[in-house]
Order: structure tokens, then C-alpha cells, then sequence
């Protein structure tokens, strides 16, 4: 068993922030392997499904970015779900757009999601890192990652989303470092 947390704000103000990337995740796999709609739990959105036969909980949770550490916590040990078995798909500065890569543990680099769910989850949980690129000025990495994908953005994200929800089983493999290579190869042929 495993769990897909995406990383997001709630609030149709946020759908499609950049620091939204995680929640569209989740999104496009839900559609992707028909999982159930999403039902409130745990403070945030839930829904069952399963991947090439693996039963799979996608969460995305519903307390702001900077506290959703216990959202997820409360998930994973209600579904006794350790966190190797926990992936989380969020935003990263410090890629290029539409880059992808994927490790265990490591740190937050700044990201106060992944902070607070270090807090409350440890560090050995998987994380899908999704590029979205820096702004040019450092002050207004607040606004940048608050503000909606750009028309130019859509021409890479609207690719990517869907590759990385159809090559989801590589994440539950016992080396998701493939699922990386296979998407970004992908990817990059396309681009």
C-alpha cells in the first residue's frame, strides 16, 4: 500500500499556483487509474484506488502548505503506511521548469511544506520534486510561487502531468530513481 500526497493550498484562489503543482498531481493520477472522488478525512482529500494492482491512497492535505505535515502523519499511521511508503509530489525552485527528480529524505531546501512534514513525518519519505523555476529577484520568490502557471508554463505543464500520472507504477517499484529517467526521457523527446 502506498500514499500519493500532492503539496497545495486550498482555495480555488490557489488551483493553479505554481505551489499548487503537487494538488494538480494528484488530480491527473485520480483521472488516470479512475480512483474513487475524493472524501474530507484527516484534514484534507482522500481517495482509493489502485495502480498495477497496488492499492493506492492519493491525499491531498487541506491545511495550508506550511502545516501540512500532520495531515499526512495522521493518513500515513491511520493506514499504517510507513514513510517509504509515502511520496510526496511538490514544486522546486531550484529546477529548472519541467525538470523532475525524485529522492528519499534529504533536506527541505527551504520548503516549508516539506519542513513541517519533516517535523512530523521524519525524513524518509519520497518526494517528487516538479521545476518550476526562480524568479529573477529573490524578494519575489513570495509572489512567484503564489501566482498562476503563465501561458508559456502550459506549454510544458500540460505535457507533464499526464506523463508523470502514466508512469506512476515506477514509483512503486523498489527503485522509483527510474520513474525520473523514464519521464524525463519522455519528456524530453516531446520537448
Amino acid at each position: 500500500m502506498h500514499l500519493l500526497v500532492g503539496l497545495g493550498n486550498p482555495g480555488s484562489e490557489y488551483t493553479h499556483n505554481r505551489h499548487n503543482v503537487g494538488f494538480m498531481c494528484m488530480d491527473e493520477i485520480r483521472k488516470s487509474y479512475g480512483f474513487s472522488p475524493e472524501k474530507a478525512k484527516f484534514s484534507g482529500l482522500l481517495s482509493e484506488g489502485h495502480i498495477d494492482g497496488e492499492r493506492v491512497y492519493t491525499f491531498k492535505p487541506l491545511a495550508y502548505m506550511n502545516r501540512s505535515g500532520r495531515p499526512v502523519a495522521e493518513a500515513s499511521r491511520f493506514f499504517k503506511i510507513p514513510p517509504e511508503q509515502v511520496v510526496v509530489f511538490h514544486d522546486d525552485l531550484d529546477l529548472t521548469s519541467g525538470k523532475v527528480r525524485v529522492k528519499q529524505g534529504g533536506g527541505h531546501g527551504g520548503h516549508n511544506g516539506l519542513r513541517d512534514l519533516d517535523d512530523h513525518l521524519g525524513k524518509l519519505y519520497w518526494r517528487v520534486r516538479i521545476g518550476i523555476g526562480r524568479p529573477l529577484h529573490k524578494d519575489a520568490v513570495s509572489s512567484y510561487v503564489l501566482s498562476n502557471f503563465s501561458k508559456e508554463d502550459h506549454k510544458w505543464l500540460d505535457f507533464l502531468l499526464p506523463l508523470l500520472a502514466d508512469e506512476a507504477q515506477l514509483l512503486l517499484t523498489t527503485s522509483p530513481e527510474q520513474y525520473t529517467a523514464k519521464v524525463m526521457q519522455i519528456f524530453s523527446q516531446q520537448q
